[in-house]
């Protein structure tokens, strides 16, 4: 790869990170939920620094790395660049961590002269060129890409730039190394891998080309297509697990034989129903290497229809989850509900799996504290001594909120984990009034107060503006754990009332978003593992368990607690069905309403029997984005068949990004809809990815055609038509294989228009899409049913002798029901 101005040098070796705890002294911190802490201000990088990272700056910031021995490269990892412009070791760390490590790459000069390069870290890092220590840098920034320009001296042949770094990973971390040439000699990227040339090339066309045969499984064998073949015979060994709050994986070892097109890897219902990520770790004659794909794993085909009867739903539901879901305290606590041998024995083996995080303070170990509590408080008779002893033990020791003293990087700004917090405070200090709870220093009763005071804060925030994290399909279900929990366990009346319309709120925001069974809108945040889904979102679950649609997935948060709340502690929901499953041939339904403190997102949503799609409406045009999904559409009743659109936050697929390459969008698009009409328009900037794409499941439509810049697909009686601003390419090889629309360059427009057919040919030919923009902004579209249709600067939409203005919506809403233009 000849190197140009700008040009990564992307083909790394790294050593083993070496990992040790960065613990300093127990401490509070300073500060209050933040509900908005993703609406970022300098680009997408997170605000809020906890104190371990104020003493590594301290310790770090501004000072040269000291110099260590070269370390031995045999055990390293070869890691090809995937499209990667540098190398990414980003991942997640529950304590602060600080990591050690070396990565190696190197450069071909046709002769010798001063090369300039530029270097980037988020920690410190020192380079080396052939052996000669020639920069660093020393940042200290959480997950913010820092560089320098330095200058080295390049002989004639192959050089060695070598660099030493190391930094502190709190949470999501990102760990990244990035190398560029700016000038010098003619020169070329190399590598340091021990296996020839034409190997190591041969290796690189065929990882980049292999995907699996399917992004979607239901009793199916998994085969892993190759339409380049690899060089030689291949062996290896897979860890197929799910996303980084997953406890349960598989290991599946593999072998290729040389010239082969296709191989099997496993029976899809070896795996647990969920999104899982296939870590594939393997050696093709002297060259290791590796590769990440990803697919969700569904048991529909092996899973009963839904009863018409709820509470034999209900009994479904706990039977389901004690028997097949993830290793998690929710699921602990629906087999303790079950309270059969089997079942007992299970929880008894989650419930010490849980504990050393909680006793650690884990991030999110408020997550399995919740339903723990539940689980002690309801079911303490069902537990061994010993196993209640030492979870008493480690409900005293929890630190409860940032103000009490402790070292740990929970994170306690987002609403949700706030809830979480709050609610295990109250609903222990209540349980344990005469306990001594350490970190806050406060007996059990001023502990319980504590907590009360706090979630009824919360509430007020959340009765004056719900979620910041709208319509999140992965928050909802958080939210869900604490409400339930209060509404069941709670002492306070007002609590419970509070907790109770809280719930039904929540419900009923998901009923409406919901499309047979399968959530489809604008979410605040979002992850490929719960986009790239049709079964196994876990509200896909509970509008099984609420209407009688819907598949089950293996890692849940709420669901036991709902089926709990349902059964045991009268939670009274309104009967929403009809608007979730909304069967009306002749009507529609359009729902506008605003989440987030002042009403900073606008959200849209239209249905009808056959289609459905939400959006965010004056929504942050233009910034740099962080996990938000600003439209997401479905057509038909395959749960699979959906589309969403955003700008990839990474070139790496299935990586840890925020936003990654399908999980929220690197800038946001000025999006505006009119029932079932969009228009989506990206204006990126660099060093964002140059492509804009669409999540395009072709292997789930009934048919689906793809012709210069247009894209069509049915499924069922539903169709959708895409019209992008220039050519649309179907991705034909890797991990987005017939799955992916992408349109070249940052600054684009998509139009989106679904509607009711069998014939999808005649359906695309009777809308253009054409888009005139007008020189206020406005963007004019003459629509085959709408008539002219009128997009307008300001984020009003006028279309039908109707005006939608987003500045008129209300927090409560406002629900109607249109007739059908067929």
């Amino acid at each position: 790869m000849v190197l140009y101005p700008g040009s990564p040098v992307p083909y790394w070796q790294v050593t083993s990170l070496e990992e040790s705890r960065y613990d300093v002294a127990d401490m509070p911190m300073e500060g209050e939920m933040d509900s908005t802490f993703f609406l970022t201000k300098e680009k997408n990088f997170i605000p809020h620094t906890y104190p371990c990272r104020t003493a590594y700056i301290e310790e770090r910031r501004g000072k040269e790395l000291p110099a260590r021995s070269f370390p031995d490269w045999s055990g390293a990892r070869n890691i090809l660049p995937g499209g990667s412009p540098f190398l990414d070791l980003s991942g997640f760390w529950f304590r602060a961590t600080q990591i050690f490590g070396w990565a190696r790459t190197a450069i071909v000069a046709d002769e010798a002269g001063l090369a300039r390069l530029r270097v980037g870290i988020c920690g410190a890092a020192k380079v080396y060129v052939n052996g000669a220590a020639v920069a660093w840098l020393s940042p200290a920034t959480r997950n913010a890409l820092d560089e320098l320009e330095f200058e080295a001296p390049l002989v004639a042949g192959h050089n060695e730039i070598t660099v030493q770094f190391e930094d502190l990973c709190e949470r999501d971390a990102v760990i990244r190394i990035a190398l560029s040439w700016i000038d010098g000699p003619k020169a070329r990227a190399g590598n340091c891998f021990p296996a020839p040339a034409h190997t190591v090339s041969a290796v690189e066309a065929a990882v980049d080309a292999m995907h699996l045969d399917r992004k979607f499984y239901d009793d199916r064998d998994i085969w892993l297509v190759l339409p380049v073949a690899f060089p030689g015979a291949v062996t290896g060994r897979i860890r197929v697990a799910g996303h980084f709050m997953s406890h349960d994986h598989d290991d599946v070892p593999f072998d290729i034989p040389a010239g082969a097109d296709r191989v099997r890897l496993a029976a899809s219902n070896d795996f647990p129903a969920d999104y899982r990520y296939f870590e594939m770790s393997f050696q093709c004659g002297d060259f290791a290497t590796e590769a990440r794909l990803g697919a969700e794993v569904s048991w529909r085909s092996s899973t009963a229809q839904p009863s018409p009867d709820m509470s034999a739903r209900i009994a479904e539901m706990l039977e389901w989850i004690a028997c097949h879901a993830e290793t998690d305290t929710e699921t602990a606590l629906a087999c303790v509900a079950q309270g059969d041998d089997a079942s007992l024995n299970r929880a008894y083996e989650i419930i010490n799996t849980a504990l050393p995080g909680i006793e650690d303070c884990f991030d999110c170990a408020d997550f399995a504290l919740v339903p723990l509590l539940w689980t002690r408080i309801v079911y303490q008779d069902r537990l061994p001594a010993d196993l209640v002893k030492r979870i008493d033990a480690a409900i005293f020791e929890f630190r409860y909120w940032m103000d009490e003293p402790g070292n740990d990087v929970q994170w306690y700004f987002s609403e949700n984990h706030a809830l979480l917090f709050h609610t295990a405070a109250y609903l222990a200090g209540n349980h344990f009034p005469d306990a001594h709870f350490r970190r806050a220093d406060r007996s059990g009763v001023a502990h319980r107060k504590a907590g009360y005071d706090r979630l009824m804060a919360w509430f007020d925030h959340f009765e004056a503006a719900e979620m910041a994290e709208f319509n999140s399909g992965t928050y909802f279900p958080i939210d869900l754990k604490g409400l339930t929990a209060l509404f069941a366990l709670a002492p306070d009346a007002v609590i419970r009332d509070r907790a109770s319309r809280a719930i039904v709120r929540l419900i009923t925001m998901i009923a409406h978003s919901a499309h047979h069974g399968v959530i489809t809108g604008a979410q605040g945040r979002s992850y490929e593992h719960s986009l790239c889904v049709a079964d196994t979102l876990e509200l896909t679950g509970l509008a099984r368990l609420l209407w009688g649609k819907g598949q089950f997935g293996a890692h849940v948060n709420c669901l036991a607690q709902v089926a709990l709340a349902l059964r045991d502690y009268g939670l009274n929901l309104p009967d929403l069905a009809d608007i979730a499953c909304w069967e009306k041939p002749d009507a529609a339904q359009e729902w506008t309403f605003w989440q987030g403190e002042n009403a900073f997102c606008r959200l849209y949503h239209y249905k009808t029997s056959e289609t459905a799609m939400g959006s965010a409406a004056l929504y942050r045009w233009r910034d740099w984005g962080y996990q938000e999904t600003l439209i997401q559409a479905r057509i038909g009743r395959e749960p699979g068949a959906q589309l969403f659109i955003n700008h990839p936050g990474e070139i790496v697929q299935s990586g840890f990004g925020r936003p990654s390459f399908w999980g929220g969008s690197a800038s946001v698009p000025r999006v505006q809809q009119y029932r079932d009409l969009a228009i989506v328009r990206f204006e990126g900037v660099a060093p964002q990815p140059d492509f804009t794409h669409a999540w395009f499941p072709t292997p789930i439509f009934d048919e689906w055609q793809v012709d210069a810049n247009r894209a069509c697909a049915r499924s069922g009686a539903g169709a959708l038509l895409v019209s992008a601003s220039g050519p649309l390419e179907l991705v034909k090889t890797g991990s987005s294989a017939a799955h992916e629309l992408r349109l070249a360059g940052r600054d684009s427009i998509w139009v989106l228009r679904l509607g009711h057919t069998q014939d999808l040919s005649g359906f695309a030919a009777r809308h253009a899409l054409s888009v005139e923009a007008g020189d206020d902004g406005t963007y004019r579209i003459e629509d085959a049913d709408y008539g002219t249709v009128l997009f307008q600067a300001n984020g009003v939409v006028k279309a039908e002798g109707r005006i939608l203005d987003p500045m008129e919506w209300t927090l409560q809403g406002s629900r109607v029901e249109l007739p059908l233009i067929k």
